[in-house]
């Protein structure tokens, strides 16, 4: 396995998957990005100070829909305590957003331990959480933020077996939401990654520092 970057005083964007990792890489080719895995399964080295978790989430709520933008303020860890996240680089990122005519969500998300669907979701919801990921709430850095996009909803919910895609796929009844997937991921993480493209303070552009 290719080990990450040493860590670096910028801004370490970081993504599960490899098809978000590409998205990002097409916008920021000056960026470090790091393919962390589902969970942070794949970390094998510090990440930095900065850490900008990218990419795609689930939706909690039924008024948020594909392609909706989540830039939480905080983030529920798995173990239940909270992640408040950095709020110059929750700034930073709404200007960008906001540059590209897109308002984002600030409502909070939760970190979980595998796909969340049915009365779950609905539970979530009800506590005030608008989107749920793997990876956010799994940070150690002094500095976190999330840029996530709304993949599945209420009304569209996936398969928990594709916590495991290369599993997943191989099973006849999950080729319908494959062919879905193949359309709609690489939206969502394009626009995640154009919002951190618009972001100063992203890919070498003008290092965010604390006042």
């Amino acid at each position: 396995m290719t080990m990450p970057p040493p860590a670096s005083p910028g801004v370490t964007l970081i993504a599960a998957t490899a098809l978000e990792c590409k998205a990002l890489r097409r916008v920021l080719p000056e960026a470090r990005v790091v393919q962390v895995g589902i969970a942070l399964a794949s970390l094998r080295a510090p990440l930095g100070d900065t850490v900008v978790s990218c990419g795609l989430a689930g939706g909690l709520r039924a008024d948020l829909l594909t392609g909706t933008l989540l830039i939480p303020r905080e983030v529920r860890r798995p173990n239940g305590e909270t992640l408040r996240c950095d709020d110059e680089l929750v700034e930073a990122l709404a200007q960008g957003a906001r540059s590209l005519g897109i308002e984002p969500v600030f409502d909070p998300i939760l970190t979980a331990a595998s796909i969340v669907n049915g009365a779950a979701r609905e539970m979530w919801a009800a506590q005030g959480y608008a989107g749920v990921d793997m990876e956010t709430g799994r940070i150690a850095a002094p500095r976190v933020a999330a840029v996530r996009v709304v993949l599945d909803t209420p009304h569209r919910e996936l398969s928990a077996e594709w916590r495991t895609p290369l599993r997943a796929i191989l099973k006849p009844r999950n080729w319908p939401q494959a062919i879905w997937l193949a359309r709609e991921a690489p939206r969502a993480a394009r626009l995640a990654a154009l919002v951190l493209g618009a972001t100063q303070g992203i890919g070498g552009r003008l290092r965010i520092s604390r006042q």
